[in-house]
C-alpha cells in the first residue's frame, strides 16, 4: 500500500486555508506543516485516482491490487508490461473463458507465443433421427506451441494456467515444440 514519502509537497497546504489572523501563530504553522506531510500522499493519490485505476498508468505496486480486483494472477517475476496487459484485458478474457479463443489468449499471455489449439468436440444439426454425433466421445484439447529462439517456456506454470482455463471435465495435452521443429508433449 501507499506510504508517506519524505519531502513530498502537498498540493493543498493547510496553512493556506487559514484566516489571516492565525498566520502569525508559529505553533499552528508547524502543526499544519506536519499534517501536510502526512496528508500529501493521500491527497495526491486521490487527485490521481483515475490514473491509479487504469492498468496502463497505475504504479507498479498498485497494479497487483488491480489484478485482485479483476480476479487475475499476474506473476511478480514477469515483465511489468505483460502484467499491465494481463490486468487490462482481464474482463474481456473472463467473457471468453472456457472457449478456444479464451484459452488461446491465456496461453499467449503466459507463454508469449501464439498457440495452435485443436479440440475434440463439434456441433452439427440434422433433419433426421439417429444422426451420428460429431467430435470424439471424450472431451479433449491439444495445445501446441513453438518456443522462439532464446525463449524457454515454463511448462509447469503454463500447465497450471491451462488447467484453470479449460472446463473441469475437459482434459488437455500440452506440446511445446523446440524452435527447430522437433516434437514434445505431456497430457493431463
Amino acid at each position: 500500500m501507499r506510504t508517506g514519502i519524505p519531502g513530498l509537497p502537498t498540493p493543498h497546504p493547510l496553512v493556506d486555508q487559514l484566516p489571516a489572523v492565525y498566520l502569525e501563530q508559529d505553533f499552528l504553522r508547524r502543526f499544519l506543516t506536519a499534517l501536510d506531510d502526512v496528508l500529501a500522499p493521500v491527497l495526491l493519490t486521490i487527485d490521481n485516482l483515475p490514473a491509479h485505476l487504469d492498468p496502463r498508468s497505475a504504479p507498479d505496486d498498485f497494479l497487483a491490487w488491480l489484478a485482485q480486483w479483476v480476479a487475475v494472477e499476474s506473476p511478480e517475476d514477469s515483465p511489468v508490461e505483460r502484467r499491465r496487459e494481463t490486468v487490462r484485458g482481464a474482463v474481456a478474457r473472463h467473457a471468453r473463458r472456457g472457449t478456444s479463443a479464451g484459452l488461446a489468449d491465456a496461453v499467449r499471455l503466459a507463454a508469449g507465443t501464439e498457440p495452435e489449439i485443436t479440440e475434440s468436440g463439434g456441433t452439427a444439426w440434422s433433419t433426421g433421427p439417429l444422426t451420428a454425433l460429431p467430435g470424439a466421445p471424450r472431451p479433449w484439447v491439444t495445445i501446441r506451441l513453438r518456443e522462439q529462439p532464446g525463449q524457454t517456456i515454463d511448462r509447469a506454470r503454463l500447465e497450471e494456467r491451462i488447467g484453470t482455463e479449460v472446463p473441469a471435465h475437459v482434459g488437455f495435452t500440452l506440446e511445446i515444440l523446440p524452435p527447430d521443429g522437433g516434437a514434445g508433449g505431456a497430457a493431463r
